[in-house]
């Protein structure tokens, strides 16, 4: 409770200031300023929690969104209004009237945000593929290559629905995949969006075998069996489950390392099922321990959760995290892939990233 309470604290104190800033710029054009005091707090703390509101009202779409486009405003708010202000703050000691340099300084920040969310949402709703050659010197009985693709984080909501998911199985039937591998975050924490959008009959047109592990927001409430969810949805969940395709390729799909407090398997012990002689391939939500994976004998692990950070600067960040927040690393025998993803969390922005789905062209040449 502690914690929640500091975050509320910084969280109201950060909405403050960027109020503050808002209404010195427009009392600057703005008559009757009692009155439009009193609305412009109102509107403000009203909009400032409505992802909250989203959240008792069954994930209402209008709050949904508008919580989603405050957090993208929020984020970026309080990231530009110390340059603004500190700009500000050094015309004091020119001869420009301090009203003017409110006025436009507050203008120029709204054109600014105002073109990140154009770019945002044009990055999160139109996706690109990125290709991966990689090669495996395992032999594999009648198949010299493999065309895999790859979508994670898709964190189907309100905000990310149908039409994304159908706009997703357009692009992996495109590529024309022997297999489609989801590493994890399907959903955005409540099933029911997925469901009630029929995204489950979307993703069952896919072309090709689907398999999938578990992401942290892949979250089962009482009652509900998400793995039989995602099971009809003609995908196989792999819940620290071992497969041995036909031709002889395993996949090891691991639980998600911060799923509700579940115990995992070890690794160690998934890799007891595995004959490593011919290519093992990881589903593992959260790209950590490649030194495990890479140990244990994992010749190409698939990862997403990074988002690679969404929101520049934040990918500053991930990359501090992770040994590979996104993209390809090669670590001994493992290949390690991490997809920035292709859906978005929070808000549906995207700066400095792209929504993508990855395709993994494996060669088998010793």
């Amino acid at each position: 409770m502690g914690f929640f309470a500091g975050v509320l604290v910084i969280y109201n104190l950060l909405l403050f200031y960027i109020g503050w800033n808002g209404w010195k710029w427009m009392k600057t054009f703005i008559i009757g300023k009692n009155r439009a005091r009193f609305i412009y707090w109102l509107i403000l703390v009203f909009v400032a929690y409505t992802f909250v509101y989203a959240r008792f009202l069954d994930d209402s779409a209008i709050f949904t969104w508008l919580g989603g486009i405050w957090l993208g405003i929020f984020y970026y708010s309080v990231l530009l209004l110390p340059f603004v202000n500190l700009f500000v703050f050094l015309t004091r000691f020119t001869c420009i009237q301090k009203e003017k340099v409110v006025k436009w300084s507050g203008f120029t920040t709204v054109l600014i945000i105002s073109g990140l969310f154009a770019v945002g949402l044009y990055n999160a709703f139109t996706p690109v593929v990125r290709t991966y050659e990689i090669n495996i010197p395992k032999h594999v009985e009648a198949v010299k290559s493999l065309n895999i693709v790859m979508a994670s984080d898709m964190h189907f909501s309100e905000m990310s629905g149908a039409n994304h998911a159908k706009n997703l199985v357009k692009h992996i039937n495109a590529l024309k995949p022997d297999l489609v591998l989801f590493p994890g975050d399907i959903i955005d924490d409540d099933v029911d969006p997925f469901l009630d959008k029929g995204i489950p009959d979307i993703l069952k047109k896919i072309k090709a075998p689907v398999y999938a592990s578990m992401g942290n927001h892949d979250r089962e409430d009482p009652g509900i069996d998400l793995i039989k969810i995602f099971n009809n949805s003609g995908m196989r969940l792999m819940a620290d489950e071992v497969i041995v395709l036909d031709n002889g390729i395993t996949l090891v799909g691991r639980k998600d390392r911060g799923y509700q407090d579940v115990v995992r398997m070890k690794l160690s012990d998934l890799m007891k099922q595995v004959d490593l002689s011919k290519p093992v391939i990881l589903l593992d939500h959260q790209p950590y321990d490649l030194d495990v994976a890479e140990n244990n004998g994992v010749d190409l692990m698939v990862s997403g959760h990074t988002h690679r950070g969404q929101l520049f600067p934040a990918n500053l960040i991930t990359n501090k995290i992770y040994e590979n927040d996104w993209g390809y690393l090669k670590k001994g025998q493992l290949h390690s892939i991490v997809t920035s993803g292709y859906g978005f969390w929070g808000t549906p922005l995207r700066i400095g990233t792209q929504s993508e789905i990855v395709q993994l062209k494996l060669k088998f040449i010793k």
